[in-house]
């Protein structure tokens, strides 16, 4: 009768923990637009816009700290976002000395999308990370706000963010050359997303090799690699894939081993392909 109550204490509290897992990750009232980097078509801007359904009083913030111009950045996403985007654009260029703006601040948690734009995502959470700006752009997620980003403004959305850089090959390639364990570095980053890994400039850059070695660091992740030019729209655990190219999936990786030659072996992998209008679901517990 004692094991017979501890079984059902255990699976109880099993099932608590994965529905604690479950609120953390659908909690939020906001969506995310994640571009894979690349060419933005007017159809992909306009189906943004068309997600974030801002109203007339509603009004756009973009984030362009990870570029290395960011007036530029923020010039060109102006460019595509002004012909189907009748509301006020800003541009907020947060620098280590201004993320205690407060008019600023309170504009980003009330903005109805939040753009951040391409460059480097290192610099980008070397600005925002354990800042107000942060927090600013969490409370507009959990309110309703749409968090839109390109390549790097696409890996910030992890909690476990692909930098892109290696750590035993130190010169720098756009993928990787070998599949190594520890070879990839991760750093933290804006938590919007915290069942997956995404990586950009996917089939392109042909990132397998970086997306692997990924998810042998963080097996029970889905890592999603997104091409150019193509989107992720982010809904709870619902992703929907919007664009012209294609969406990959990896995760699940069955018999997961580092070698004493730190080589990666895995029995097998759940690997999945999507294209515009599929839906799939992630869930961190398995």
């Amino acid at each position: 009768m004692k094991k017979l109550l501890s079984c059902v204490l255990t699976f109880c509290l099993v099932s608590f923990l994965s529905a604690t897992a479950q609120i953390k990750n659908t909690s939020a009232k906001g969506k995310l637009f994640i571009i894979g980097g690349g060419d933005r078509s007017a159809e992909l801007i306009k189906r943004m816009v068309a997600i974030a359904a801002p109203g007339t009083k509603d009004y756009v913030v973009v984030l362009p700290m990870s570029g290395e111009n960011p007036d530029t950045s923020f010039y060109y996403l102006k460019q595509d976002l002004q012909p189907v985007c009748n509301n006020a654009i800003v541009n907020f260029n947060f620098t280590k000395e201004k993320v205690d703006n407060k008019n600023w601040l309170d504009s980003l948690a009330n903005a109805k999308l939040i753009f951040i734009t391409g460059g480097d995502q290192e610099r980008f959470m070397n600005i925002v990370l354990h800042t107000p700006v942060y927090d600013a752009i969490h409370k507009a997620y959990d309110n309703g706000a749409t968090i839109a980003g390109t390549s790097a403004g696409a890996a910030v959305m992890s909690e476990q963010m692909i930098t892109g850089k290696q750590l035993t090959d130190t010169i720098y390639s756009s993928t990787f050359k070998k599949i190594h364990y520890n070879n990839i570095e991760i750093k933290e980053g804006l938590g919007l997303l915290t069942n997956a890994i995404i990586d950009q400039h996917f089939v392109v850059r042909s990132r397998y090799n970086r997306l692997l070695s990924a998810i042998a660091k963080f097996p029970t992740y889905a890592c999603i690699g997104i091409d150019e030019a193509t989107a992720i729209i982010v809904e709870g655990n619902k992703i929907t894939v919007t664009g012209e190219s294609q969406v990959l999936l990896m995760q699940k990786p069955v018999d997961l081993k580092i070698t004493a030659e730190n080589l990666i072996k895995i029995k097998s992998i759940q690997f999945s392909m999507f294209t515009s209008g599929d839906i799939f679901y992630i869930n961190q517990a398995y």
